[in-house]
């Protein structure tokens, strides 16, 4: 009797459970970057998404730069295109650092998507315990002195230890939301340059900061400044 009671409750819970578990699903979208760019847009967006992306990575105005790769670059865009949405971020500004690519590589791009063009490209360091010459373990907890991937919001300028330099707001829960507790700020450099790069055979590292060279850091820092869109990409 014990068992066929249990058995009809059980019967009439799980469509209840599997009702619930589609709301939840509904209202609460699985992110294909964990927490930032969502799998469950209508299939029309991920339509426009595609052709955006193609269209915009096709005919970027490279100015005298090379393109990102396009795997890295659809990323970005997909991210920076829901938080454009969302108010999140305010400028059509998107700098791509791709953490695949060795540092003696120019891995880092500012991206103007309003005009579409490449504005800058330059050598970015990563985190001393992130790896060597490549990057390849991420972190988010202080300390670590490792680089952290996902998608960031550039916010005020300061001047501090490293002169002049941008604070960074981590977006992702887990993966790069304690940039401001950890110091994660974009700044120049001495160790980011090619003079570095030909004494030791790769880039200077920083204790987390995806640093600058020290020649062009200030101009890249005013024109992302502000409600800007970063991504740090790594597959």
């Amino acid at each position: 009797m014990y068992k066929k009671q249990s058995f009809t409750m059980t019967y009439k819970i799980i469509p209840m459970l599997l009702l619930f578990g589609l709301f939840s699903f509904a209202t609460n979208p699985i992110n294909s970057h964990k927490y930032v760019v969502s799998k469950l847009e209508t299939a029309t967006f991920n339509t426009i998404t595609k052709e955006k992306i193609n269209t915009i990575y096709n005919n970027l105005d490279v100015n005298n730069f090379t393109l990102p790769k396009s795997e890295s670059f659809a990323e970005a865009f997909k991210g920076f295109y829901q938080l454009k949405e969302k108010g999140i971020l305010q400028k059509d500004i998107l700098t791509l650092i791709d953490f695949s690519l060795s540092s003696k590589k120019q891995r880092l791009w500012v991206i103007d998507l309003k005009n579409n063009i490449i504005l800058f490209q330059s050598l970015v360091a990563h985190g001393r315990n992130s790896g060597n010459e490549f990057a390849g373990k991420f972190s988010n907890n202080p300390q670590s002195y490792q680089s952290s991937l996902g998608f960031y919001a550039t916010g005020e300028t300061y001047y501090g230890k490293h002169g002049y330099s941008l604070r960074l707001d981590g977006l992702e829960k887990e993966i790069n939301n304690n940039a401001r507790k950890r110091a994660i700020v974009i700044h120049g450099a001495d160790y980011v340059s090619e003079n570095f790069i030909k004494q030791n055979g790769r880039l200077g590292r920083s204790l987390g900061c995806p640093s600058l060279p020290m020649n062009i850091s200030k101009e890249i820092i005013d024109t992302i400044k502000n409600k800007s869109g970063l991504f740090v990409y790594h597959p």
